[in-house]
C-alpha cells in the first residue's frame, strides 16, 4: 500500500471522530496513541481538568533536545447550520477531493504524519521526532497553551516546530496574534418612562463599542513601516453584541463578543491600556453614579500570540530544503504556532489543503496536496538519519 493510500485510510479514520471542539475528543487522541504506541513511540497523554479533553505528545527516535515537532490540532468547527452535500463526518472522495469536516483544518496534515510515523519508526533516526496534537485549538489554543506548559515543566527542548494548518505548502513564517474577549454589562433594570432612576446595560454597551471603533481607527494609524500582513495593521471586530428583554424595560444585562488581531506587541498593550482607562475613568463613573453596584466584566476567551518572522529560523530552513520553496509569507489567521516559539523553537506553518475551505460545508482536500505533504514528510525523514 502506497504512503497516500495509506494516508487516506488514516484520514477516513480521523474524520468519524466528531470532534467538534464543544464535545470531547479523548476517542481521537486513543486512536493516535495506539496507533503510535504500537510503532514504539514513548506516548504522553495530558488530560484538562474536566477529564474530558487531552493533548497527546509522542517522541519516536532518542531521547533529548533538538527534536522536531509535527503538530496539528484535532478539533474541528461546528457542522451546525451548514449545508452539506453529505455526511460531514463520513469521508467522500469525487474527482480527487476528499469531503469531510477536518479534511484539511487540519485532519489531512495529521493523517499525513501518522502514515508517515510507520516509515520513521523502522529508521536509525539521529534526532528525535516528536508528534503534538492539541484539543480546542479552535476555541482560543486552550490544548497549546497547556501542553506547552507541560513541555516547559518537562524541561522538553525541541529545537523545530512545523505547525500543519492548511497553507497549500506554502512556508509561512509569521502570523497575527488573535485576543478574543467578552465584556459583560451589569446595570439597573427600571421602566423605560424612567430612564434616570435605571442604568441601561445595553446603552453602555454600545458605547464601550463605540470607543472599540475609535480604538479601530487608531490601530490602522499604528501600522508598523514596513508590515507585510494584509492587512498591515491590528484589526478589530465586534462579534456580537445583545442584551435587554423588551421595548419599554431598562436593560440591566448585556454583553459583548469582540477581539482584535495583533502585529505587534505594543499593540496589545495600548488596546488593553485604552480600554481599561475609558472603562474604569469614564463608563464604569457614569454607572455608579446611579447605581453603586452597576459592573463591567471582561472575560478573556483566548489570547494567542502571533509568530514573529525571524531572521534566522531553522524550521524555515528544512522547509525550504524538503520543498523547494524559495520564499516565506505571512497570513493573517492565527495557529498554535506562536506557543511553541515562546518555548524558544524555530517554527513554521506549513500543511496541506487551503484555508479557503476551512471552516466551511463541503470542506475537502485535494489528493494532491496530500501528495506534497508526503514528499515533504518522506525528506524529512532523510534528514533526521543523516
Amino acid at each position: 500500500m502506497s504512503n497516500l493510500q495509506r494516508t487516506r485510510e488514516i484520514l477516513e479514520q480521523l474524520i468519524a471522530f466528531p470532534t467538534v471542539s464543544t464535545d470531547s475528543n479523548l476517542n481521537i487522541i486513543t486512536y493516535i496513541a495506539d496507533h503510535l504506541s504500537g510503532l514504539g513511540a514513548r506516548v504522553q497523554i495530558f488530560h484538562d481538568p474536566s477529564g474530558t479533553k487531552a493533548n497527546l505528545f509522542a517522541t519516536l527516535g532518542p531521547e533529548g533536545d533538538g527534536g522536531i515537532v509535527l503538530s496539528g490540532h484535532s478539533d474541528v468547527v461546528p457542522v451546525t447550520g451548514q449545508d452539506w452535500s453529505s455526511d460531514p463526518f463520513s469521508l467522500r472522495e469525487n474527482a480527487g477531493l476528499l469531503y469531510g469536516r477536518g479534511t484539511c483544518d487540519m485532519k489531512g496534515f495529521i493523517a499525513c504524519t501518522l502514515a508517515m510515523a510507520e516509515d520513521y519508526a523502522k529508521m536509525t533516526l539521529k534526532r528525535p521526532l516528536h508528534f503534538a496534537f492539541t484539543h480546542d485549538e479552535e476555541t482560543g489554543c486552550i490544548g497549546a497553551r497547556a501542553l506547552v506548559d507541560a513541555l516547559q515543566k518537562q524541561s522538553i527542548r525541541p529545537a523545530i516546530a512545523i505547525i500543519g494548518e492548511p497553507t497549500e505548502m506554502r512556508i509561512i513564517e509569521g502570523h497575527k496574534g488573535c485576543c478574543e474577549y467578552t465584556t459583560r454589562f451589569s446595570g439597573l433594570a427600571g421602566h423605560s418612562s424612567r430612564p434616570e432612576l435605571g442604568v441601561n446595560a445595553a446603552e453602555c454597551a454600545v458605547r464601550y463599542v463605540t470607543k472599540l471603533l475609535e480604538l479601530r481607527h487608531s490601530l490602522v494609524a499604528r501600522a508598523p513601516e514596513g508590515s507585510r500582513f494584509v492587512p498591515p495593521y491590528t484589526t478589530l471586530n465586534i462579534g456580537k453584541l445583545e442584551g435587554g428583554i423588551a421595548h419599554n424595560v431598562i436593560a440591566d444585562k448585556a454583553e459583548v463578543e469582540w477581539e482584535f488581531r495583533p502585529v505587534q506587541d505594543s499593540d496589545y498593550a495600548f488596546m488593553h491600556a485604552e480600554v481599561a482607562a475609558y472603562t474604569n475613568d469614564v463608563l464604569l463613573p457614569a454607572m455608579r453614579a446611579v447605581h453603586p453596584d452597576a459592573s463591567v466584566e471582561v472575560e478573556t476567551i483566548g489570547e494567542v500570540a502571533g509568530l514573529t518572522p525571524m531572521e534566522h529560523n531553522e524550521a524555515r530552513d528544512l522547509c525550504a530544503a524538503l520543498t523547494g520553496e524559495n520564499s516565506a509569507d505571512v497570513v493573517a489567521f492565527g495557529t498554535e504556532a506562536g506557543l511553541f516559539q515562546s518555548l524558544g523553537m524555530s517554527v513554521v506553518v506549513c500543511g496541506p489543503g487551503s484555508i479557503e475551505q476551512a471552516h466551511k460545508p463541503d470542506e475537502y482536500i485535494a489528493l494532491t496536496q496530500l501528495e506534497a505533504c508526503l514528499k515533504m514528510l518522506s525528506g524529512l525523514g532523510s534528514k533526521l538519519t543523516a
